[in-house]
């Protein structure tokens, strides 16, 4: 019998907000390392690592310094748990969003292919922050904090921490918070992923500015076959009951593309809303301001239905710019391969607008991608282009009284970083996934 093999990768990444010095030279960071060092200290205590190993991970000194977005990549594609600490101060940090998106990409592609839950995150109060200022993604975790004491939900751990007179509180609620950590990451177990480059990736909280007002809308279109519609040739396993159970990554994903896709949007603070390509058909007006910006997912073996791809010319001639088109394909898929040249002609002639509108990483989204990962790296380029083209052509309404308004506030995820993925490097360099 083969023995499992030892899991040695820090059990927390303690993800904070640094505090700007007072100007007398003290360190204003020294409660959040007592706090994570307490941690360490109950972490090591309640697991069997080796001496030696890192309990967690906190990053202290690496963020200015050489090889910081290298360092932070590696631990966030490694660590079990991922701990933000709340504050108001936390969710204006653009570097905590990206933490926080790194992370989040491991459980979604986790559950992509698993199909389980994967929920790994364990939030801490360091400043109680009300939950109408929490942006989406720390809004939607599931988590009562009563369970770590009363007077923790009404002070926070900093409030604890400073105040001899809540010592017994700060410990108990520390203690607790590692028994958290400790059970989710022996319970969920996600696997390593692919480092990321903190230059590049995007905040989980938004672009900077574009917190604040209702949720960001951005719709997600399916088109592709059902099970009562195959294509002649084609096998059943990768399709179900309606287009948003295409699953053009199987076997190597377990959750339709759909799904997958809308936790991928929500995890850049959009409220995502998938349906099929036919349900909008009937409502589509090319002459019409657009309502939200919009994601349309296309499988290639659609195009052998003669009326849908009538509708999907017609569409292309509208010429949207704010709707960017991706087209999945999985590289171990036989039969795609197989008919790649004919159903690539058939898009180029369906869909030409489409194939070569936008910058370059939507032309390549649109030319194909092979693998789960390559999604996964694509899709945050393509929604912030969708959302920058709805700003362009979304209709301005003056309020009453005819003074103008501001266009409607929808910001890319982005800020201004670009990020061109080379689908052929994705392709070949994607096994893991």
């Amino acid at each position: 019998m083969t023995q499992e093999r030892a899991d040695h990768r820090p059990y927390f990444f303690l993800s904070y907000a640094h505090t700007p010095g007072y100007g007398d030279g003290s360190d204003p960071d020294m409660w959040v390392e007592r706090l994570f060092q307490d941690l360490c200290g109950h972490v090591m205590a309640m697991t069997n690592l080796p001496a030696g190993s890192r309990a967690g991970f906190m990053d202290r000194e690496i963020r200015s310094g050489e090889g910081w977005s290298e360092r932070l990549g590696n631990v966030l594609a490694n660590c079990r748990v991922f701990v933000p600490l709340f504050s108001p101060r936390y969710f204006a940090s653009e570097m905590c969003g990206k933490e926080w998106y790194a992370f989040e990409q491991r459980a979604i592609h986790h559950r992509a292919r698993s199909n389980q839950p994967a929920e790994a995150i364990v939030p801490a109060l360091w400043v109680p922050v009300p939950a109408s200022q929490l942006p989406g993604p720390a809004e939607r975790l599931q988590f009562n904090h009563r369970d770590f004491g009363d007077r923790y939900v009404s002070d926070g751990l900093y409030g604890l921490i400073k105040l001899t007179l809540f010592a017994q509180d700060y410990e108990q609620a520390v203690y607790q918070l590692a028994k958290r950590i400790v059970h989710v990451a022996d319970s969920v177990r996600i696997g390593s992923g692919r480092p990321l480059d903190f230059r590049l990736v995007p905040s989980a909280f938004g672009a900077p500015g574009s917190r604040s007002g209702a949720p960001r809308p951005m719709r997600i279109t399916i088109a592709a076959p059902t099970l009562h519609d195959l294509p002649e040739g084609r096998a059943p396993e990768y399709y179900g009951d309606n287009p948003q159970e295409w699953n053009p990554y199987h076997p190597a994903a377990a959750r339709p593309l759909a799904y997958v896709a809308e936790e991928l949007v929500r995890s850049l603070n959009y409220q995502a809303f998938v349906a099929p390509f036919d349900d909008d058909a009937g409502q589509r007006d090319g002459k019409q301001s657009p309502s939200a910006p919009e994601i349309l997912l296309l499988d290639r073996w659609a195009l052998r239905d003669e009326d849908l791809r009538r509708r999907l010319a017609a569409f292309d001639a509208e010429n949207r710019p704010w709707v960017t088109m991706v087209v999945p394909w999985c590289r171990e898929d036989h039969q795609s391969r197989a008919a790649e040249a004919e159903l690539t002609e058939m898009l180029e002639q369906t869909m030409p607008v489409k194939m070569r509108q936008g910058r370059a990483f939507c032309r390549a989204a649109a030319k194909g991608v092979p693998s789960m990962e390559a999604f996964g790296q694509i899709l945050p380029q393509v929604v912030e282009a969708a959302a920058q083209q709805y700003l362009r052509h979304a209709t301005v309404y003056p309020p009453a009284g005819g003074r103008h308004s501001e266009r409607t506030r929808l910001m890319g995820p982005m800020g201004s970083t670009r990020f061109i993925p080379d689908m052929h490097d994705l392709a070949t360099d994607a096994e893991d996934v």
